[in-house]
């Protein structure tokens, strides 16, 4: 079942700032994260939409297991790092088309499966845009054609305020996945849009995932000039390491298979702050 709720009174949509950022280390790209939802701490805030790529790297949801990984950590090609998301191990690069919506789901509907349904739904449209028939698999979370994977989702809500989200992979180079269980799913295969729709480019696809994202969640979008965190960044990724530490608090990260992610963060990125989420 689609959920869509569409007001058509103009004037009583909330506004939805989006940063076209370009590509960002994921290190940098979650402490922004991390930043914005403690702002909704502090005081109201708009919705928000972070729209990016990063160099490659393997992100682990907070209860992901390293059963998933075809590699011993060591030997990965990229740096792995744990995130308190939900989901299993997936895998981001360049030309992967990833948003992160900072989103107060009490102005919206305070139920994760709807915004699950609803980040699909903003996938499946502008997938439709192109002419590409993406679907839903029951029981899973993602977008599919036919047996490929084209978008995975992860997120993070704490106090029903949404981050993490989708990557749509459009162009990128697949090679890094061959590491990995994508999701835990051994079924199926992970695919591109190029595949289907060669010439098709990450600068075609973001305007029209903006677009959808403001009709599914009735939005009115807005382009700040300055953005609201700071940015002190560690920069580029290091290498991660195997101290065991405890796993991320509060809030509920849910992804591939619609569960509860619990359990030891065991992978962490060694940087600032930036391993630590925001206490709820």
């Amino acid at each position: 079942m689609v959920f869509i709720d569409l007001d058509p009174d103009r004037s009583a949509q909330a506004v939805c700032e989006v940063y076209h950022l370009g590509l960002v280390p994921y290190p940098r790209a979650w402490q922004w994260q991390q930043q914005l939802l403690a702002l909704h701490r502090q005081q109201p805030q708009p919705d928000r939409l972070l729209l990016l790529q990063h160099p490659p790297v393997y992100t682990l949801g907070q209860g992901a297991s390293l059963a998933h990984l075809r590699l011993a950590p060591e030997n990965l090609p990229y740096p792995l790092i744990r995130t308190e998301r939900g989901g299993e191990v997936t895998h981001h690069c360049p030309g992967q088309l990833v948003g992160y919506p900072i989103l107060n789901l009490q102005r919206h509907r305070p139920d994760l499966h709807w915004y699950l349904r609803q980040l699909e739904e903003v996938v499946i449209l502008t997938l439709s845009q192109i002419g590409v028939a993406a679907h839903r698999r029951p029981g899973l979370t993602g977008v599919w054609l036919q047996d490929c994977k084209l978008a995975a989702i992860g997120i993070k809500v704490s106090r029903w305020v949404t981050m993490h989200g989708f990557a749509l992979n459009v162009t990128c180079d697949l090679e890094g996945f061959g590491a990995i269980v994508p999701c835990g799913l051994h079924q199926g295969r992970v695919g591109c849009l190029a595949e289907f729709c060669p010439g098709l480019t990450v600068d075609q696809v973001r305007p029209m995932v903006v677009a959808y994202f403001a009709q599914v969640f009735n939005l009115r979008i807005h382009y700040p000039q300055i953005a609201p965190w700071s940015d002190q960044s560690p920069g580029q990724h290091r290498d991660y390491n195997t101290a065991i530490a405890p796993a991320p608090p509060g809030g509920r990260g849910y992804g591939s298979e619609d569960r509860a992610a619990t359990g030891p963060s065991v992978l962490d990125w060694p940087g600032p702050s930036v391993e630590t989420p925001p206490q709820p």
